[in-house]
């Protein structure tokens, strides 16, 4: 059965968008809106580009590059989805952690 799907509203620099996104998804989309508009941010402070869609644009290329660089070729080893892993496992722990100190 697929999750049910829901409109999220969020901003990046400052404009507001809404997508849909299933409910189980959610989590993920809005570290990935985040972790987009700090990267935006960043190329907008630190280069002369200007106009949100050449801004877009330029970090879709940084990111995009990144990405194609995390992969070991051959190997079948995509370090991007491990260190997803790890930041959704370490978010578990933390969470696991502080229930328990709450008994304490």
């Amino acid at each position: 059965m697929s999750a049910a799907v829901k409109q999220i509203d969020f901003k990046v620099m400052g404009r507001e968008f809404r997508v849909a996104c299933p409910d189980n998804e959610e989590r993920q989309l809005l570290e990935a809106v985040a972790y987009v508009d700090r990267r935006m941010l960043e190329m907008r402070d630190k280069s002369k580009v200007i106009g949100l869609e050449r801004i877009a644009i330029m970090t879709a290329l940084a990111l995009a590059s990144e990405l194609l660089h995390t992969k070991v070729p051959g190997a079948g080893v995509d370090v991007a989805e491990f260190k997803r892993r790890i930041h959704s496992m370490q978010a578990s722990i933390d969470s696991a952690i502080a229930e328990q100190e709450k008994l304490f």
